[in-house]
């Protein structure tokens, strides 16, 4: 059977920390998996940096629910849904993605957990599997799935080489060149089509 797995952030829905950045004015926030290849040297910088401001999980769940998907992220979802299974693999945590879930009708999401002192300060993050983009995709396949893959910066390479077809989506210039073997789409319509040519 086929199986598409699909970033989050900056796939369906916009980068969180760069929403969060703006609100505060903290720059260094701004930083994402796009600039940063690191993940563990990104979140320890970005739990420092809150700890340091005293901004605690609620000023950034606060941030979120003044957020919405991506412009014809829903669109593109339920119209995928109805051809293929999907699921969502993102380095984001529990914590943050409910909101955009139910806005996204509940698709399946695997992601990772924070940790949250009786403070309501992040602490520290439970990474729900080391490489668990790339693991998921190669598990799908040992149970006999086919999978394309998409996503938009580092944290996703692994997991776009690994399936049987992986598509950059609006991943930057840098990203791109770095892997020239990987097709890149602009658009949902564009990624609709690398979809139907692998279905």
């Amino acid at each position: 059977m086929n199986l598409v797995c699909l970033d989050l952030e900056g796939v369906l829905i916009p980068e969180i920390w760069i929403s969060f950045s703006k609100k505060t004015g903290i720059e260094e926030l701004k930083l994402t998996t796009q600039d940063v290849s690191d993940y563990d040297v990104l979140m320890k910088g970005r739990i420092k940096i809150l700890k340091e401001n005293g901004l605690t999980l609620q000023d950034i769940q606060d941030v979120i629910t003044e957020m919405d998907v991506l412009d014809g992220a829903k669109e593109f979802l339920d119209t995928l849904r109805s051809k293929t299974q999907v699921i969502i693999l993102s380095d984001t945590f529990e914590e943050f993605a409910r909101p955009f879930m139910e806005k996204l009708d509940w698709p399946t999401l695997f992601c990772n957990t924070l940790v949250v002192d009786n403070t309501g300060l992040i602490t520290d993050y439970t990474m729900r599997q080391k490489d668990g983009k790339r693991k998921a995709v190669e598990a799908f396949q040992s149970i006999g799935c086919r999978v394309l893959a998409a996503g938009d910066s580092y944290n996703d390479l692994t997991m776009l080489k690994t399936a049987d077809k992986g598509v950059f989506f609006k991943a930057p210039e840098s990203i791109r060149n770095d892997n020239p073997g990987i097709p890149f789409v602009h658009n949902y319509s564009e990624f609709s089509e690398e979809i139907e040519s692998f279905l």
